[in-house]
Parts: C-alpha cells; structure tokens; sequence
C-alpha cells in the first residue's frame, strides 16, 4: 500500500536538484521556483494544486545578462535563492547574483510574459532577496543577504525600505539581524520575509547546507529589534541540514513549509513540512521541529500523481521544458527543428576534450532515486573526431556515446575525468558501431553510483567499471547531451538523439 493510498505524502516531494526552493499560493494553486545559477533558461516554475505533486509549466529567464558573462558555464554563479511573491495582480520574482546585484522579473501570469531582468540594486555580494508589500501600511520592504566571497562579510541580514513598484531601494539599507551577535549562529542567509499576527517575520536559515537549521525571527518593526528560535532541524532524523525554503498557507488556513535537504550528487532535494502556529505565537515546524518523512497530506483535493518531466521524445526537433544548456545558447549550436528527433550540430571546440568548460550541452537534474537512462544516438557526421553522447557531468564527469575515427569509422567510447584532471581519458576500449548508430543507457544505483552500457543491435553490454557521480559547487550532478568536433573550419555535420527514457530500477 502507497502513501497516496492511505492519505500521507512521504518526503521528499521533489527528488531532485530544485535548490533553494520559494512558494507562493495564488487561488487554489501553488508555485515554486529555484536557483538555477548560470543555465539557460533559468528560474524553472513549478506548479501543484496539493503541494505533493508538482508539474514543471516554465522559466521565467530565457537567458541571464550580460549574455557575454554567461557564454561558459558558471555554476557557482548566476541566479541565487531566489523570492518568489504575488502582489498586484502580478508574479514577481527576486533574486541575488553575486557578482552583480540584486534583480528583479514580474509577469501578468505564471507562464509569463516575464519581463526582462531588472537590475534593483547593483552590488558585489548582495545574495538571496525577498520583498514584502504590506498591506497595512502601503510601504514596500526588502531583506537580503551577504556572500563572503564576494562582499568579505557574511552571517547578517540587511533590510532596505523599497518603491512599491518594486524598481528600486530607497535607503541604503541597514544591519537588522547580526548573526555573529547570537551565540552558536553562523552562515545566516536565505531570508523569507513575511507579515503575520502584527509581527515582521523572517524566516531564514544558518549553519551551512549540509549540517544548518531553520531559523524564525520576529520584530514589530521592521528594521528591528529581532528576536530568534531555531524552529527546524535535524534532531535525530536521518535528514540533515533541514532549511531554506519558503512558509505557504492553503486556503482553508493550513500553514505548511517547503526547504530543501543537501544530497551530494543529487543536490538539493525539496521536502514538505507540516507548520503550525504554538500558544507563543511562533512557528512549529515538522513534528516539534524535527522532519518528517511520512505525514499526513494536505487538506486539498486529491491529485493524481506527477513529477517534473524527464522523458522526451524530442516532437518536431524540440526538447521538453526540463532540459537547460549549460550557458547562455549561442548561434550555430541550437537544435534545427525538423522531424523528430533531437538534431545537435557538432559543435567545433577546442575544449572538446573536458565537457565541465562547454556551454552546448543539454542538461537536466540528475534524479535522487535508483534509475536508468536511455537514449538513442545516430552521428550524422563525417569529421574525424566528431563524438556525440550522454554524459553524468559534475566536478568529475563521465559519459559514452559515438566518435568517428582517423579511419572513418564510428565507434563506441565511453571517457571519464577525475575532478582534478585537466582533461579526459578512456573508461574503457572503443568497439565498433557499424551503422553509426547505438542505444546507450546509465544506470544510476544507490550513492549516485553510475554503470555505463552500449547496444549497437546485439543487446546490451556493460562498458567500463562504475563511475560514482560527483556534484558541481552548489549544483547536483547533470545528465546531459551533447555533440562536438575538433577545433577547425567549416560545419562539422550534427548528431540526433531519439527515445531518451528514464526508468525506475
């Protein structure tokens, strides 16, 4: 019997890489958005109806800007924890880059149009912002955080009055939670910011992803003083650095509380917490701040069971939603739509020999769970050294796909680099694909441990010994797709992807 059977959820409710998650309620549905850092497109949007089961419906970026900081992939980079809220009939999203400030998107409706990103407040360091329009008063608040790598400061939350057009900060802020000032507290950011019961409310995390707690802060004003409680952590659940996310209240008046956990290569994974408000008027999250791993669902009516899509027969030439390239697309390498099948021109670099610098590839989030992923492969290509494949792409990356040889013959070859290498080298020995064509398949076991296989038309056959995934910095380990070509003149043909599949073990 499944916990959809006897009314529970068991967490988590998104079991892959949805980092850094915020929700909002608008009617009777649910949104969530992400970090997606330095892919394109960014800012995935979410959608559920039961806070259960959740539908990928968009992105709100097309691209980050400016485009030519983007041409690479810059995972530790780009869109950083970002706020997602509704006001004045509009979605509006806030979010920090750290290298460049704090920006801001808004649209009529979920799947958009969203507007181009809108730079708030220009800044090194200036992470994780959350608006907050009070209905109260008129006035417009902004809270955000600090990264030390770029800013040397770190553990405080400035709070900013800002336009309510939400264009502008109209102070230069102010110091109102010093986490180096609460004994034991250190690494606070992420803040949500909120107005409840007459207080200002800012929920935000400390203590680092993977061993941190949810921490709730209360003023009633808004520059301060604050008082705090750890209200979410660890205890003694097999659940560590349970924080960072975003407080929802459904319509009948249930208060729930969506964060994410750090999983190594699988990245940060989302869990649902039950919320309730205690005799002392702050928050209770989980079972008396512990997570939970299986609880009773929320009281709305039932859905019936989704995910984020994975699968993708690529109609029309198109990839689905849940693929992201690594940078900002270029001319010349996107998909040329025409009859099915993913066609991917074999890109000329002279980097085709280490995958973590190349801004062509198709990714999507590695799932948290046993699985394996298949896909077909033909190489439409007639230049020695042209390789097509699929990848499992983190600080160490491994992949198998096809590569046409000096001969003129294609063959099979799996490669693989060690986080510190420079570049690849052989998994294994390179076998013969006689009509250019294969069926390749990861299967993806406990730890993130990978086992590479090839089907050239006799069956399958295990390539190479295991391969255990690695994440990038902040990011999960990315399957991906790609096609390259040794640097030099001319077009250098393509490679077409069909059927790609990923399936339980």
């Amino acid at each position: 019997m499944t916990a959809e059977t006897v009314g529970t959820y068991a967490n988590p409710v998104l079991n892959a890489d949805w980092s850094d998650p915020d929700v909002v309620r608008v009617g009777d549905d649910f949104y969530l958005t992400a970090s997606s850092f330095g892919r394109a497109p960014g800012l995935p949007l979410l959608h559920s109806r039961d806070l259960v089961n959740w539908t990928l419906v968009g992105h709100a970026v097309d691209h980050l800007e400016p485009a030519e900081e983007f041409a690479a992939p810059r995972h530790d980079c780009g869109v950083w924890a970002p706020s997602l809220r509704h006001h004045d009939d509009r979605f509006w999203i806030f979010w920090g880059d750290p290298d460049q400030g704090i920006f801001q998107v808004n649209a009529p409706e979920i799947r958009g149009p969203w507007t181009r990103p809108h730079l708030v407040k220009a800044g090194k360091g200036l992470i994780d912002p959350c608006p907050l329009w009070d209905d109260e008063t008129g006035e417009a608040y902004l809270v955000h955080a600090w990264a030390k790598s770029r800013s040397g400061v770190k553990n405080r939350l400035t709070g900013h009055r800002m336009h309510p057009d939400g264009t502008e900060l109209l102070d230069q802020g102010k110091l109102i939670v010093d986490g180096d000032r609460i004994p034991g507290w250190f690494t606070l950011e992420g803040p949500k910011l909120h107005r409840h019961d007459g207080w200002f409310w800012i929920l935000a995390p400390a203590g680092g992803v993977e061993t941190g707690w949810q921490g709730a802060f209360r003023s009633r004003e808004f520059f301060g003083p604050y008082e705090e409680r750890i209200v979410l952590e660890q205890k003694d659940t097999d659940v560590n650095g349970p924080h960072q996310g975003g407080w929802v209240r459904t319509p009948s008046g249930e208060d729930w509380f969506l964060h994410f956990q750090q999983r190594g290569a699988y990245g940060r994974v989302v869990h649902l917490q039950p919320m309730r408000w205690g005799t002392d008027g702050w928050p209770v999250l989980g079972d008396d701040g512990a997570p939970v791993a299986v609880h009773r669902r929320p009281g709305l009516p039932s859905q019936p069971p989704a995910a984020p899509a994975t699968d993708d027969d690529f109609p029309g030439g198109r990839f689905g939603r849940q693929w992201s390239w690594t940078a900002t697309p270029q001319d010349g390498w996107t998909p040329q739509h025409s009859g099915d099948g993913l066609k991917l021109t074999c890109v000329r670099s002279a980097d085709a020999h280490d995958l973590r610098k190349l801004p062509n590839i198709l990714t999507q989030r590695l799932p948290a769970t046993p699985c394996a992923v298949e896909v077909h492969l033909r190489l439409d290509s007639e230049e020695p050294g042209a390789r097509a494949g699929l990848a499992v792409l983190g600080d160490a990356f491994g992949w198998i796909g096809l590569q046409r040889g000096t001969d003129g013959q294609v063959h099979v070859v799996h490669r693989f680099a060690e986080a510190v290498a420079e570049r690849e080298r052989d998994a294994a020995h390179a076998r013969p694909a006689p009509e250019g064509r294969v069926r390749l398949r990861i299967e993806i076991g406990a730890g993130a441990r990978c086992r590479f296989f090839r089907d050239v038309g006799e069956g399958l056959h295990p390539s190479g010994p295991v391969f255990a995934a690695t994440p990038w910095r902040w990011v999960g380990a990315l399957l991906g797709l790609f096609a390259l070509a040794p640097a030099g003149p001319g077009h250098a043909g393509a490679a077409t992807f069909s059927h790609f599949r990923i399936n339980p073990l």
